[in-house]
C-alpha cells in the first residue's frame, strides 16, 4: 500500500540551474513562475502561500529535473527530463507534447499583449523546442503553433552548412525572423532565416559560460544575455550585442560586469528597465534606453540568498522574493523586499540629474495597427520639456527591412506656464514603397511581416523612471477586417430556383461521385457527397447558366462597406473538389511567355499547406519576363482570372451548387486581403 502511494504520488519539480530564475507573464501581470530548488507557480503575484509545483506520476517523467520553461498564453510549457509537458493552469490539466522524437533541453517563445488580433495571437502560440549544445548542422529543432501541444520539425534553410553548437532558437517577431544562436570557440553569433538577413550573420560576441537569454516584452527586439560574470544587451534581435556598462558612484564607470568584479545572482527586465541582483548583496538598476544601457549600483544590503529571485511589479518597482517554508504547513510563503527605484534615485548621493522631460504622450502607445500594401499610417506624439531644457526625440522601427518611417517635428504652442509644446508626426508605410532602400535591404514584398515603432527621448536621464517610451506594433500584412466576395447581382433565390427560407433550414445537397474528387486531382470519387450549405456565410448563391461563360466580378469589402471592384489576378477552387468546370483560355491564347502555374502544380509544391495554398506568396505570372519556365504545354487551361486577360469559367452541363474559394494572387495589389468564399448555382 505504501509503495502504491509512493508510486502514485506526484513528482516535485526542481530547476537544474544553481541560479534562480523568475518568469513573469507580460500580459497577465499576476502570473509568474519561480524556478529554483523548488518550482512555484502563482496567479496572484506570490501573495498566497504556495505548494511546490509537482508533475503527475502518471506522466512517468523519471527524474523531475526542469531545464527550461515558458508561459504561452494560459499554459506552462516545461522541459522535464528532456521531454516537453504542458500544464494548462486554467483547466488544471497536464499533457505530454506530441511530435517531439528526440531529446530537447529548452523551449523559447514570446507573448503579444497588444491585442487579440490573429497576428498577435499567432505570436503567443509559437514555441520552439531544441537541444542546447547540439551540433547545429545535425540537430533537430521543433516548432509549435499550438502553444506547445503539438510540434513538428522546423526546416531551417542552410542548416547543414552552419558551424558550431546550438545556443538557442528564437522567433524574433520584432524582426519577422527566426534566429539560431551559434556557438564556436568562445564566440557566438546569430544566423537568420529570411531575406535579407539570411545572407549574412550577426556580429560575433564573447560567449562565456552558459548565457541565459531574456527576450524583453513588447516585441522591440531587446535581448538580455547573462551569466554570473557576463551581462550583454542587444537592441536589434542579436545583430549587434555589447556589454552593459556599470556605474558605481558618480565618478566610477566600468565597461562590463566582469570589470566591475561582481557576480550576478538574478536578473529581471520589463519593457524598458533592467535590474540585477548580485551575490555581493547589491542591487543594480538601469534603463533599456533607445541608445545606451548602463547600470547604477544601489547601496548593498543583506538581501541576497541562494533562493532569492528578482522581478518587476510595475514601472520603477522591483521586488526581491525569497521562498520561506511554513513551519506548521507543507507550503511556502514568499518574503518580499520592495524597492522604489524613483525614491532611491532622488538620494543626493547618486548625483542624478532631474528628468528634463515633463510629458511624452501619444494615442498610439501600446496599440496594434495593420498596414496593407501601398497604405500609409499616420501617428502623432506630444512632447514637453522642462523650462530651459532641450529634447532629442528619436523614432525607431525594430524592422527597417519591412517598415519605413518619416518623421517631422515642430513647435505646437505653449503650456499655461510658458513651456514649449513639441509635436512629432510620424508617417509609416512598407519600406519597399518609400523608394529609398535597395532591394537587397528590404524584406520580400510577398511575405507578411511585423515591426514595432518606438518613440523615446534619446538624451533623457536615468531619473526619468516613469517616462516610458511610446511603442506600437505594426502588422505589415493581412487586414482581417477586409473580405473578398463574388458580386451577386442575380441570385438563385430571386429567380425562384432556391428558397432562402429553405436554405437557412439546414439545407443540404448531393454532389455526385462522378463530379468531384476529395483529393482535388480530377479523379472520380467512390461515393456521393452530402454537403450542408452554409447560408450564414454564403447567403443565396449567384445564378449562372452553364452555356454562358462566366467571368466573376470580385468585390472588396471592409467592415461591411463596399470598397472597390478588384481588377487584378485571382484564382478559384471549388472547395469540395468539384471538377465539372474549365476555363475559356489556354496558356497559348492567354499569351503566356512561360508555362503558367495551375492548382495541380501548386498542390505538389505546397502539399504541407493543404489544397488551398495558391496565394500572393507563391504566385508567378506567366507574363513575367523573368519567369524562365519553358512553355511546353501551350494547350493546358489557363486557370488565372482577372488581370490582363479576359479569361472566363465554363461550366459543364450540370445543375448544382458550387462553393468557390477565392484568392488574390497578385503580390502588388494594394491590399493583402484574406481569401474568401462564394456560392454559385449553375443551371442548365
Amino acid at each position: 500500500m505504501q509503495l502504491r502511494e509512493r508510486v502514485g504520488s506526484p513528482d516535485q519539480l526542481y530547476f537544474s540551474s544553481p541560479r534562480t530564475q523568475l518568469i513573469k507573464h507580460p500580459c497577465k501581470k499576476n502570473v509568474a513562475l519561480y524556478l529554483g530548488r523548488q518550482v512555484f507557480f502563482t496567479t496572484d503575484n506570490f501573495r498566497s502561500s504556495l505548494f511546490p509545483l509537482c508533475i503527475p506520476a502518471a506522466l512517468k517523467v523519471g527524474t523531475p529535473e526542469l531545464t527550461s520553461a515558458h508561459i504561452a498564453d494560459s499554459v506552462l510549457v516545461l522541459v522535464v527530463n528532456q521531454k516537453v509537458y504542458i500544464y494548462d493552469y486554467e483547466a488544471n490539466s497536464w499533457n505530454t507534447s506530441l511530435g517531439i522524437e528526440r531529446p530537447v533541453s529548452h523551449v523559447s517563445g514570446d507573448n503579444c499583449c497588444y491585442s487579440r488580433h490573429p497576428f498577435c495571437v499567432d505570436m503567443s502560440n509559437s514555441v520552439f523546442a531544441y537541444l542546447y549544445g547540439d551540433q547545429i548542422s545535425q540537430t533537430t529543432v521543433y516548432f509549435s503553433n499550438t502553444r506547445g501541444y503539438k510540434f513538428q520539425k522546423f526546416a531551417y534553410e542552410r542548416q547543414a552548412e552552419l558551424v558550431g553548437s546550438l545556443g538557442g532558437t528564437f522567433y524574433f517577431h520584432s524582426l519577422s525572423q527566426v534566429g539560431l544562436l551559434l556557438i564556436d570557440q568562445g564566440k557566438a553569433w546569430f544566423s537568420y532565416s529570411e531575406h535579407p538577413l539570411n545572407s549574412s550573420f550577426g556580429l560575433p560576441f564573447d560567449y562565456n559560460g552558459t548565457l541565459g537569454i531574456l527576450i524583453t516584452p513588447g516585441q522591440k527586439g531587446i535581448l538580455i544575455f547573462w551569466f554570473e560574470k557576463s551581462l550583454l544587451v542587444s537592441r536589434n534581435s542579436g545583430q549587434l550585442v555589447y556589454p552593459v556598462h556599470v556605474r558605481e558612484g558618480p565618478n566610477t564607470l566600468y565597461s562590463s560586469i566582469s570589470e566591475a568584479n561582481v557576480t550576478i545572482h538574478s536578473v529581471a527586465a520589463n519593457e524598458n528597465e533592467l535590474a540585477v541582483l548580485t551575490q555581493e548583496n547589491s542591487l543594480y538598476y538601469g534603463s533599456l534606453g533607445i541608445l545606451s544601457s548602463s547600470l547604477i549600483k544601489f547601496a548593498g544590503q543583506n538581501i541576497c540568498t541562494q533562493d532569492a529571485a528578482l522581478m518587476f511589479t510595475d514601472v520603477g518597482r522591483v521586488e526581491i522574493l525569497t521562498p520561506i517554508p511554513d513551519l506548521m504547513f507543507p507550503a511556502f510563503d514568499f518574503q518580499k523586499c520592495s524597492v522604489n527605484i524613483q525614491a532611491i534615485l532622488m538620494d543626493p548621493q547618486f548625483e542624478v540629474d532631474v528628468c528634463k522631460v515633463e510629458l511624452l504622450e501619444g494615442e498610439f502607445d501600446s496599440k496594434m495597427y495593420t498596414i496593407d500594401m501601398n497604405s500609409k499610417l499616420e501617428l502623432t506624439a506630444l512632447m514637453i520639456p522642462r523650462p530651459g531644457k532641450s529634447l532629442i526625440p528619436l523614432a525607431m522601427v525594430s524592422n527597417p527591412h519591412s517598415l519605413g518611417l518619416q518623421a517631422i517635428i515642430y513647435e505646437d504652442g505653449y503650456t499655461y506656464d510658458g513651456n514649449t509644446k513639441h509635436r512629432m508626426n510620424i508617417s509609416l508605410k512598407q519600406q519597399h514603397h518609400w523608394g529609398r532602400a535597395d532591394p537587397s535591404f528590404t524584406s520580400s514584398i510577398k511575405r507578411p511581416t511585423g515591426s514595432t515603432i518606438t518613440l523615446d527621448i534619446a538624451n533623457k536621464e536615468i531619473s526619468c523612471v516613469d517616462l516610458k517610451p511610446l511603442t506600437a506594433f505594426i502588422s505589415v500584412g493581412c487586414d482581417q477586417e477586409k473580405k473578398i466576395v463574388i458580386q451577386n447581382e442575380i441570385s438563385a433565390c430571386q429567380n425562384n430556383i432556391l428558397d432562402p427560407v429553405g436554405l437557412q433550414d439546414n439545407y443540404s445537397y448531393v454532389i455526385e461521385r462522378d463530379a468531384y474528387d476529395p483529393n482535388f486531382q480530377g479523379q472520380k470519387a467512390l461515393e456521393d457527397l452530402v454537403v450542408q450549405y452554409e447560408y450564414e456565410k454564403l447567403g443565396c448563391p449567384s445564378l449562372v447558366y452553364w452555356n454562358n461563360p462566366w467571368k466573376p466580378v470580385v468585390e472588396l469589402w471592409r467592415e461591411g462597406k463596399f470598397q472597390e471592384v478588384i481588377e487584378t489576378e485571382f484564382v478559384l477552387l471549388e472547395v469540395h473538389g468539384l471538377f465539372t468546370y474549365t476555363y475559356s483560355l489556354t496558356a497559348q491564347t492567354a499569351l503566356c511567355k512561360a508555362q503558367p502555374q495551375n492548382w495541380t502544380t501548386i498542390m505538389e509544391t505546397a502539399s504541407d499547406r493543404g489544397p488551398f495554398a495558391w496565394d500572393r506568396e507563391n504566385y508567378v505570372s506567366c507574363h513575367d519576363p523573368d519567369n524562365e519556365a519553358p512553355l511546353r504545354w501551350p494547350n493546358v487551361p489557363y486557370q488565372i482570372l482577372g488581370g490582363p486577360t479576359a479569361n472566363k469559367v465554363i461550366f459543364d452541363q450540370r445543375n448544382g451548387i458550387y462553393v468557390f474559394y477565392i484568392s488574390i494572387v497578385d503580390p502588388y495589389y494594394s491590399t493583402q486581403t484574406v481569401p474568401g468564399k462564394s456560392g454559385i448555382r449553375s443551371s442548365r
